[in-house]
């Protein structure tokens, strides 16, 4: 399918469900809860399934610390208040959850504190109104959930805050409404539920909510056309997609259908690029705004039964392992959607292995991902393309990351918290090219394992695309082509990654302009360096990494400042430096910087050039 086709299919199918056909399902639905993902009766089906019952334990133990606790508050941190809607979702489904389980009162005695006391606010803070729509997630699933416990006052109470601080606040619109990125999955994926669990008593607001998601949504869902990479990168991916599938997950359950959208191209095979996109250590490949931690994504059980595809859970099997090992919690917001792992994972049976080590994907950011295997000691590399005009961007087109033998060599440093650099007013939201964003250190040029030309930022609007992709023979490799972020600094140049045995080869071939050109190649890491000349030995968590630079010839490596960057509002980087080196090339002078990344005791790689990989 061509890109672009999936979309206007799917604008067909969402002009299709126009608001008089919505209303007709919304009357077929039966006045009984709960609808939202779960169904009367189901809780059997929710205490059967033997592969879970240390999950289902998690969820009671964890409720059961919740009940200590004294209801939630509306508490801002800048203009968000987007931490009390998260913990009020974990308080609700867990809590809710574990009401489901064991018939316990006292746990849908707790969630109803919490619903009431968030109902009470003036307000949910509309303006961010991502808080708005998590915080009415949350009052709609423990309103579903709960339904037959909670007694007429509380309904009410609970049911008006859904349409008076949710649903209407939502009607005098805002960009989100046709955006294409995670804001628009998370506030139409919450307003939807909200509307669900009200529509017996508001079927008219209730039917303009879910027309406008049906309308609105395929623009958001678009993006992972035509392969499934999330532009965002894969920790946004956990947060967009996740509210993508609340969405879908719950029209199904209620309605009896998703209008079709979980058919738009490349959305099921998202799924395949989370799988890919988190290395064998656990960690993300963390580009753009992204941070590396991964934990269970109970979304992923979902495109797993609806794919029939058990082995997309391969990671996932791992991270619910160390997840359950942790003592269990009561505070955090994190993980504030497990308890629907329940609701959505199969039934006891084996996760094989995946089947292909490498993957690559299109659309607005590009990346690819090699692997040996998908053991713990595999080697990985994965490599972005795109733009650092994307929605989250960072000047990282190029930038890889690289693991072997349990540890990552090679990193991202991700971003810096938000709050930390909006109370010191640098404008993090403009990116234009002169942008006060480009001046945090996270996330301009220096600080990422690419290029960088006589110091110059990244070109913001320019686009590089994937030239080369290969998952096959003794070579599997990807190759991107950067000019067009080094437009004006270079004539030419194109990065590639590619797996040799157990190593990693970098190569880059460029051609200067008609001036005299610096360029700097770095990598970011964690590990100890010892530096002999063009090779350097990498020492972290008693793993050893050989790092040689075999073009050009005589390079010097040396260390560059990561750890304290030059701006007041810069965050510190403890622990970490950049390896690299700096070349120069005269006018129109071609070269090739290559360099290998092995782990200890593999022998020697050849370099060849990109025409022989």
């Amino acid at each position: 399918m061509r890109p672009g086709l999936g979309l206007i299919i799917v604008c067909l199918l969402a002009t299709a469900a126009s608001a008089r056909d919505v209303e007709a399902l919304l009357r077929k639905v039966p006045p009984t809860h709960p609808r939202l993902f779960l169904s009367p009766g189901s809780d059997e089906a929710l205490r059967a399934k033997p592969a879970l019952g240390a999950a289902r334990k998690h969820v009671i133990d964890v409720a059961t610390a919740m009940l200590e606790l004294p209801p939630i508050e509306r508490k801002m941190i800048g203009w968000r208040m987007l931490g009390t809607s998260r913990t009020a979702i974990r308080r609700v489904t867990y809590t809710a959850m574990a009401h489901r389980l064991t018939a316990d009162a006292r746990f849908a005695k707790k969630a109803q504190q919490e619903m009431l006391a968030a109902a009470g606010f003036a307000d949910w803070n509309p303006k961010h109104f991502l808080d708005v729509a998590e915080m009415t997630t949350a009052l709609a699933i423990g309103y579903d959930w709960l339904y037959d416990t909670l007694d007429e006052a509380s309904r009410k109470a609970i049911r008006e805050a859904i349409v008076t601080k949710g649903l209407k606040t939502s009607l005098k619109g805002g960009w989100w409404v046709t955006g294409v990125n995670n804001w628009n999955q998370v506030c139409h994926g919450g307003l939807s539920l909200g509307a669900l669990a009200v529509a017996e008593h508001e079927p008219v607001l209730a039917a303009k909510i879910l027309d406008r998601a049906v309308e609105n949504l395929p623009r958001a869902m678009a993006q992972y056309a035509p392969d499934g990479a999330y532009p965002e990168g894969p920790s946004y991916w956990e947060y967009g997609t996740t509210y993508n599938v609340l969405f879908l997950a719950a029209a199904a359950s209620a309605l009896g259908t998703d209008f079709g959208l979980s058919e738009s191209e490349g959305f099921l095979a998202c799924s395949d690029y989370y799988l890919h996109a988190t290395g064998p250590t656990g960690m993300y490949f963390n580009y753009s705004d992204g941070g590396t931690g991964a934990g269970p994504a109970p979304a992923m059980s979902w495109f797993a039964a609806k794919r029939r595809k058990p082995s997309l859970l391969w990671n996932e099997r791992r991270m619910l392992a160390r997840f359950l090992g942790r003592e269990p919690t009561a505070k955090g917001s994190s993980n504030r959607f497990f308890p629907l792992l329940l609701a959505w994972a199969g039934g006891a049976g084996g996760v094989p292995e995946p089947e292909k080590c490498h993957w690559t994907g299109g659309g607005p950011n590009p990346v690819s991902m090699h692997r040996t295997g998908w053991g713990v000691d595999a080697t990985y590399v994965g490599v972005k393309a795109g733009s650092p005009s994307v929605n989250h961007g960072h000047m990282d087109v190029g930038g890889f990351v690289m693991e072997a033998d349990g540890v990552r060599w090679a990193i991202d440093l991700g971003a810096q918290n938000y709050h930390s650099l909006e109370s010191k007013k640098v404008r993090i939201w403009d990116m234009g090219q002169e942008s006060q964003r480009w001046t945090v250190f996270r996330l301009n040029q220096m600080s990422h394992n690419i290029l960088v030309v006589d110091g110059q930022p990244q070109v913001v609007t320019g686009k590089a695309a994937i030239v080369s992709f290969s998952g096959e023979g003794d070579r599997p490799h990807t190759i991107v082509d950067t000019t067009p972020v080094y437009s004006g600094q270079l004539e030419s140049a194109k990065r590639g990654v590619a797996l040799v045995g157990r190593s990693v080869v970098v190569r880059d071939e460029i051609r200067a302009l008609d001036r005299e050109t610096k360029v700097r190649w770095g990598m970011v890491t964690r590990a100890e360096v010892s530096i002999d000349g063009s090779r350097a030995t990498l020492r972290q968590d008693g793993k050893t990494l050989i790092l040689e630079v075999l073009s050009p010839a005589g390079a010097k490596l040396e260390l560059f400042e990561t750890a304290k960057p030059p701006m007041d509002h810069d965050a510190p980087n403890p622990g970490t430096r950049m390896i690299g080196f700096t070349t120069k090339l005269a006018a129109k002078e071609a070269a090739s910087l290559v360099v290998v990344l092995r782990p200890a005791g593999v022998k020697a790689v050849e370099a060849k050039p990109f025409a022989d990989w």
